[in-house]
């Protein structure tokens, strides 16, 4: 059987990707909540769909096809005939207190059409959008004026971090912040119940309900044997040993994992921030990640021949990863041309956060001109998509994108 994700590289001919369009998500958010919501800023709704829009068409026009999060989730629904399930699991994961709101909020998000409720769920409901009548001392003593009942969803456009295609298969990940667990719900009950998905040999390497963090963005997929995962401070080093193990045992096909510590912040909150591979040779790379001499702790995961792991701690990312990809020569570019201003500010707007969508052919923020001009003088397409609204997000291309299927790469 042919599983409907075959992912070997981060750089294969991309031929389908899943993407989320932002929706009324982005417009629930306020300046007293979107830290909580892990925004620093409030995009314009009409313009950052616009942009998406702008990404995904360019996507399109080369050769790739674009799937929706949203679509398949209402799909999936309807086609396990789970609505009523799916909606009591995500209200029991929307920190509600009351019975009284988890009772109304069940009748009407289940009233709506299969995609409406999506949506909504995704968008998030208001304390002004249904009339609890309630007895209970929570409510009826409640002087919270917090405006939302659910909370909306707006990091849902960066569809690279609730699951992640690895090889023929995929993690679905526990994420860090209570603002995205939900998240990844949707992905597993796509894998679950979409024809397209459940039961098509597509193996779950890791599901949500681990209790330790880990987020697709910082995990890169080098080669079909070889995967690369940043410690940082959206993964933890005990999920990365914890994956290698079920990787290892179960035949994946992955023989290492390169675990990569990056800074634990939130302008570096995912490896593929700092770090992305955009050709058999070639890597973009911040500085930033950088010590003395360029140095970086990586540490390599192998199997230890005994049903364990075998740890080897090294420091010269560069040689690492030319043993790794078995290649001789390797370029790591520097985002913003290493420059003391130009690179932490083009990084900050996600400068390393390339799509590659084919050898030495990626899609960047057109806003990281100097990047892309340095990508440009080592022989790198660079297709350029608008970004003023969607880097507000603090995410990339990369991030914005799920690739379910890639060409493998020839030997």
């Amino acid at each position: 059987m042919t599983s409907p994700i075959h992912v070997n590289s981060e750089i294969g001919k991309l031929k389908t990707v899943l993407l989320k369009r932002p929706g009324k998500e982005v417009e629930n958010i306020t300046p007293d909540i979107m830290y909580r919501l892990l925004f620093d800023d409030i995009p314009y709704l009409p313009t950052i769909q616009k942009e998406h829009d702008y990404f995904a068409k360019a996507l399109q026009d080369n050769g790739v096809e674009v799937l929706y999060l949203e679509n398949l989730a209402a799909e999936a629904i309807d086609a396990g005939d789970v609505k009523s399930e799916f909606l009591d699991k995500m209200l029991a994961e929307s920190n509600i207190k009351s019975a009284m709101v988890t009772a109304a909020l069940k009748e009407y998000l289940g009233s709506m059409s299969t995609l409406d409720m999506v949506e909504k769920i995704m968008a998030g409901v208001r304390t002004n959008e249904i009339d609890v009548k309630s007895n209970a001392l929570i409510d009826v003593s409640s002087d919270d004026e917090y405006p939302f009942y659910m909370d909306s969803m707006p990091n849902l456009y960066f569809t690279r971090d609730p699951a992640a295609s690895m090889g023929d298969g995929l993690t679905i990940n526990r994420m860090t912040y209570e603002a995205r667990q939900r998240e990844s719900m949707f992905m597993e009950v796509i894998m679950q119940h979409h024809p397209r998905f459940a039961d098509q040999g597509a193996s779950i390497w890791r599901d949500r309900n681990h209790l330790d963090r880990m987020e697709g963005g910082d995990e890169l997929i080098l080669s079909d044997k070889v995967i690369a995962i940043g410690i940082s401070q959206r993964t933890s080093a005990q999920s990365i040993e914890e994956l290698a193990l079920e990787l290892f045992k179960n035949h994946s096909g992955f023989e290492k994992i390169l675990a990569i510590k990056i800074p634990h912040n939130h302008a570096m909150m995912h490896l593929d921030t700092v770090f992305t591979m955009i050709d058999y040779d070639k890597f973009t790379i911040h500085p930033g990640i950088q010590g003395e001499g360029g140095m970086v702790d990586t540490y390599i995961l192998e199997p230890d021949g005994n049903d364990g792991i075998k740890i080897t701690h090294r420091t010269d990312l560069e040689k690492v990863l030319k043993e790794a990809l078995g290649v001789s020569e390797l370029t790591l570019i520097p985002c913003g041309g290493g420059d003391a201003i130009v690179a932490p500010r083009e990084q900050w707007n996600d400068g390393s956060n390339t799509l590659a969508i084919a050898p030495g052919v990626v899609v960047t923020y057109d806003r990281n001109y100097v990047s892309n001009e340095k990508l440009r003088s080592y022989g790198i397409k660079v297709i350029e998509v608008l970004s003023s609204e969607l880097s507000r997000g603090r995410g990339g291309p990369r991030c914005m994108s799920m690739p379910l299927v890639r060409e493998d790469l020839k030997k």
